[in-house]
C-alpha cells in the first residue's frame, strides 16, 4: 500500500528559534516500512500547500496520515483533509499524534466524513496493523483506533523502543532543521515518557506515567547514523537515571561518534545527576533547555512542578560552571500586570541565561484544561499556540499582547540581531561557508513574527472549528480519564 505522511506547518515560536526534525513522524514511517509499505514524507514546515499537492498527484497514495502534534494545526489538517476527499474520495485518510489523541471525537466530527479514523497513542504499533485493515470490518479492532462509530481497543505501548528508529532518508531538504545555532541539527530519541506530574503537561498524561529507555547499543548506533553534525535530544527530561545516559555515552564513544549536542531537563535532575551531565559535555553537550516555569514558589506549586526555587537557582550556577548554554522557559500568566512584566524583565537581563516567555495555556490532555476551562475567552484552536491569551487577562487583551512582546523583544534584543552576530560571528561565518542560513535568518526575524497587534487581531479572526470544552469544568480528573496508555509499572515497560 502507498502511504503519504505529512506534517503539518510551523506555529509562531517555530518561524523563529527551531524547526524540528518531525522524528515521531518518521518512525511511523519506518514501522511502515516495516511491514511492506511504500511511504513518501511530506514536512510542511519546509514545504508548501502545492508541494504536498505535487506529491499526492505524483504518488497517488492509497492513505494520507497526519501527524498532530499541535492543537494550533487542527484547521489546517481538517482542511486539508477534505481537501484529499474532494480530490480522491477513495484516499483513506487518518490522523495521529500527541494532541489528536486528546481530540480524537472532535476531530472526526470536524472532518465531516473527510477523516477515516484517529489513532490515538503511539504511532508505530498501530499503524501497520491499520493499513492491513482498511477496507475490512476488522479495522474497528485496532489498537488505539476511533471511528465514527466509536473507540475501538485501547491503545498499545510499542514493546520495544529499539524497534522502528526514525526512517530520516525520506525527510527531504533536511539542512532546513535547526535548533539555535545548532543548524543542521537532527532529532534523536533516548527515552520516552515522563514520571513526573506538572498540571500545565500532556506529557506525562499520554503515556500514563510509563517511562521507558532505549538499550545504549541502538541508541548509539541510531546517533553514529545522523549525518548532521548537531543533534537534539527530545527526551522529555533527559539523563533521569544517570546509568543510562553513561551508557549510551559509554557506546558513543566505543564508535567515535562526534557531535554536539541540545537537550531538556529538570533543575532537579540537573542537581541530582550533575556527573552525568558533565561527562555529556565533555562528549559535545553544549546547550540544554531548562523549564523553571517561575521564579516564585507560588508560581512553581501552582504548576506543580514539584520543585523550590532555590534548587532552580542552583541548578542554573551548576549549568554555568559546567559549561553550559542554558535557554530558560518562564510562563506568562494572563493575571500578571505591568509591575509583573516589569520584574521578568530585571530578573531576566540580570542572568547570563536565555529567557523565553510562553503564555499558560489550558490544553486538552492536561489538569489545567479540566480546572480552568470555564474561564476560557476563545475555543479556536489556532489560539492554543502558547503565544496567545486564552484565559482572561488582568490587563486589557491589547496591552497584555504590548507587554508580553514588549518582554520578549528586551530579552531577545539580548541574545539575537547584532549583539548576537558580535558573539557568535564565527559561528556564523562557518555556517555560511556551508551554505546553513537557518541560524543567520533567525537574528532578525523577531519583530516580523511578534507583533502585538497581529496577536491581538488573531481574536477577531472567523473561527471555522472551536474546541470542545469538558464535560465535567472546574472539576480535578481522575488519573485514569486523563491517561491515553494505561498506566503500568516500570518494570513492565522498559525498554
Amino acid at each position: 500500500m502507498k502511504l503519504l505522511l505529512v506534517h503539518p506547518s510551523p506555529l509562531m515560536y517555530s518561524e523563529i528559534y527551531l524547526r524540528l526534525e518531525p522524528i515521531g513522524m518518521e518512525r511511523v514511517a519506518s514501522a511502515a516500512l516495516a511491514a511492506g509499505h511504500d511511504v513518501r514524507m511530506v514536512d510542511l514546515q519546509i514545504f508548501r500547500h502545492r508541494d504536498l499537492w505535487r506529491e499526492f498527484e505524483d504518488f497517488r497514495p492509497n492513505a494520507v496520515g497526519f501527524s498532530l502534534n499541535y492543537l494550533a494545526n487542527v484547521p489546517e489538517v481538517i482542511d486539508l483533509a477534505k481537501a484529499i476527499k474532494e480530490r480522491r474520495p477513495d484516499c483513506f485518510v487518518f490522523i495521529g499524534g500527541h494532541s489528536g489523541s486528546f481530540i480524537a471525537g472532535e476531530l472526526l466530527e470536524h472532518g465531516a466524513g473527510a477523516i477515516d479514523c484517529v489513532i490515538r497513542g503511539e504511532g508505530e504499533s498501530a499503524t501497520p496493523i491499520l493499513l492491513e485493515a482498511i477496507g475490512d470490518p476488522k479495522l474497528s479492532k485496532v489498537p488505539g483506533i476511533v471511528t465514527r462509530d466509536g473507540f475501538g481497543p485501547p491503545p498499545q505501548l510499542l514493546p520495544d523502543l529499539d524497534r522502528f528508529f526514525p526512517a530520516r532518508h525520506l525527510a527531504r531538504k533536511r539542512y532546513k532543521y535547526f535548533i539555535g545555532v545548532l543548524d543542521p541539527c537532527a532529532s534523536v530519541e533516548f527515552t520516552r515518557g515522563c514520571p513526573w506530574d506538572c498540571s500545565f503537561c500532556s506529557a506525562w498524561t499520554f503515556y500514563g506515567r510509563n517511562y521507558r529507555q532505549s538499550s545504549p547499543e541502538a541508541a548509539a548506533e541510531d546517533v553514529a547514523n545522523i549525518k548532521e553534525p548537531n543533534v537534539f535530544i527530545v527526551d522529555d527530561v533527559a539523563f533521569i537515571h544517570p546509568e543510562h545516559g553513561f551508557a549510551v555515552g559509554k557506546e558513543l564513544e566505543k564508535r567515535k561518534v562526534k557531535k554536539q549536542y541540545y537537550l531538556e531537563t529538570r533543575a532537579d535532575v540537573l542537581l541530582r545527576n550533575k556527573e552525568v551531565f558533565a561527562y555529556w559535555r565533555r562528549l559535545g553537550l553544549l546547550y540544554m533547555f531548562l523549564g523553571l516555569e517561575a521564579i516564585d514558589e507560588e508560581g512553581l506549586k501552582a504548576y506543580r512542578k514539584r520543585a523550590h526555587l532555590g534548587t532552580n537557582f542552583k541548578a542554573l550556577e551548576t549549568a554555568r560552571e559546567l559549561g553550559f548554554t542554558v535557554a530558560i522557559n518562564i510562563i506568562a500568566d494572563p493575571d500578571w500586570d505591568e509591575r509583573r512584566f516589569e520584574i521578568i524583565r530585571e530578573w531576566a537581563l540580570s542572568i547570563p541565561e536565555i529567557v523565553h516567555l510562553t503564555v499558560a495555556t489550558p490544553y486538552p490532555g492536561t489538569e489545567l484544561w479540566y480546572t480552568e476551562s470555564r474561564r476560557l475567552t476563545t475555543l479556536d484552536y489556532r489560539l492554543f499556540d502558547i503565544q496567545h491569551a486564552v484565559l482572561p487577562t488582568r490587563l486589557p487583551l491589547d496591552k497584555f499582547y504590548k507587554e508580553l512582546v514588549k518582554t520578549q523583544g528586551v530579552l531577545n534584543r539580548k541574545h539575537l540581531g547584532f549583539a548576537a552576530l558580535r558573539q557568535t560571528a564565527g559561528i556564523a561565518a562557518r555556517l555560511l561557508a556551508r551554505g546553513q542560513t537557518n541560524f543567520i535568518t533567525m537574528l532578525w526575524k523577531f519583530n516580523k513574527v511578534y507583533n502585538a497587534e497581529r496577536q491581538y487581531q488573531d481574536h477577531f479572526r472567523p473561527v471555522k472549528y472551536a474546541l470542545k470544552p469538558p464535560k465535567s469544568v472546574g472539576v480535578k480528573p481522575s488519573r485514569s480519564e486523563l491517561y491515553i496508555h494505561e498506566a503500568r509499572t516500570a518494570s513492565r515497560v522498559a525498554g
